[in-house]
């Protein structure tokens, strides 16, 4: 059987992830930085008691770095109460973080965790955790420093915040939500439009309308729903109202609406499938169009009886036309994904073949740097 990766088979990078590199510090070091149960832990593959250290019962907002080195490792975001007494998490933030290693100690055979820059002992990762993964984390506090979200900043880590709800990244900026500029009016300037769409995980629309001449931004982000919802972990839930979509900014005199909606219906996504797009099911993953203005909703409309003429598709079309009230831009972590990870398997067996079609049907589209 033929295993088809889901969002879920590796964790999500945040964005810088890729230039960050953190060492670790001579044994010298440790030795005078560490606590005697630190050291153990870490450098001893050693285990602090239950219930009876620092950071299992911590409720706080905040990231979960490595003790030796520093590197990012788990956010609050991720983490339950799984009545072990040691901090536990569905899963890391950044999956090239985590180095697992099969661990044959006391009769047993268990799935070892080390930081990869730090090479810490962290704990180990046990098939039995909630959803979404269905893993959970199982970490000693003393592998672990806590930095609250209000000094993710100050402490170097403000790329992070946007792993936290009150925190959004607009246009390029970190916002405090309830701060949002008029980021989401129709037009950013008088000779652009935009369209936002609705396809499925938007990680691979995202890259398949970044390939096209006149197109001149693409974010992913979500719509439907209300602006306190649109945070991914809510939007997860599929009972949020929200759809994973693109904010496509484009030069009309480029391209139209009409190619946008083209390469939408016949390569980005599948409009016949309802509330899921491949291995993604929930209604956050329906086939829908936001329309800016009446002109949009008439092309939409006017395109799809077009194509149900054509039998393109042997079922019915089941995208949604609703009117775009607001665009929320996803976190950083989101955008540009696949042109950051094009070796994360979710990208590889799911949207590379898209890039891949749209190249064979529409070359004369492609923008010349593609």
């Amino acid at each position: 059987m033929v295993v088809q990766p889901t969002r879920n088979s590796q964790a999500l990078l945040p964005p810088g992830y890729i230039e960050e590199e953190w060492e670790k510090p001579d044994d010298e070091t440790l030795r005078t930085r560490l606590s005697e149960m630190q050291y153990n832990v870490t450098q001893h593959e050693g285990t602090e008691p239950a219930y009876d250290n620092e950071l299992w019962d911590n409720h706080e907002e905040g990231l979960y770095v490595d003790i030796v080195s520093g590197e990012p490792l788990f956010s609050s975001t991720d983490k339950y109460d799984s009545k072990t007494g040691w901090p536990s998490f569905t899963q890391p933030i950044a999956s090239g973080n985590i180095v697992e290693v099969t661990d044959s100690s006391y009769g047993m055979v268990r799935t070892e965790v080390r930081s990869y820059y730090g090479d810490s002992h962290l704990g180990h990762v046990f098939p039995d955790g909630p959803e979404p993964t269905g893993l959970r984390y199982c970490i000693n506090s003393a592998s672990l420093r806590f930095i609250p979200v209000d000094e993710l900043k100050q402490e170097g880590y403000g790329a992070y915040l946007s792993l936290f709800k009150e925190y959004v990244t607009a246009d390029g900026e970190l916002h405090l939500r309830e701060e949002l500029p008029d980021w989401h009016s129709l037009y950013a300037e008088a000779d652009t439009r935009l369209a936002v769409f609705a396809g499925g995980c938007f990680w691979g629309v995202e890259a398949v309308f970044e390939q096209l001449q006149g197109v001149l931004s693409v974010e992913s982000g979500y719509a439907g729903g209300d602006a306190q919802d649109a945070t991914y972990h809510a939007v997860s839930s599929g009972m949020t109202g929200h759809a994973e979509s693109v904010r496509i900014i484009y030069d009309p005199k480029q391209i139209g609406y009409d190619t946008l909606l083209e390469v939408f219906f016949t390569v980005a996504h599948d409009p016949t499938q309802l509330n899921y797009q491949g291995p993604d099911h929930g209604r956050q993953y329906r086939s829908a169009i936001f329309y800016a203005d009446e002109t949009q909703r008439t092309a939409a409309m006017e395109y799809i009886g077009r194509l149900e003429k054509t039998k393109l598709y042997p079922e019915s079309i089941v995208t949604e036309l609703s009117s775009l009230e607001a665009f929320y831009p996803a976190e950083n972590y989101h955008q540009d994904f696949l042109r950051r990870n094009l070796n994360h398997s979710y990208i590889t067996y799911w949207d590379i073949p898209k890039l891949i079609d749209l190249q064979e049907k529409y070359p004369e589209l492609l923008a010349v740097n593609h």
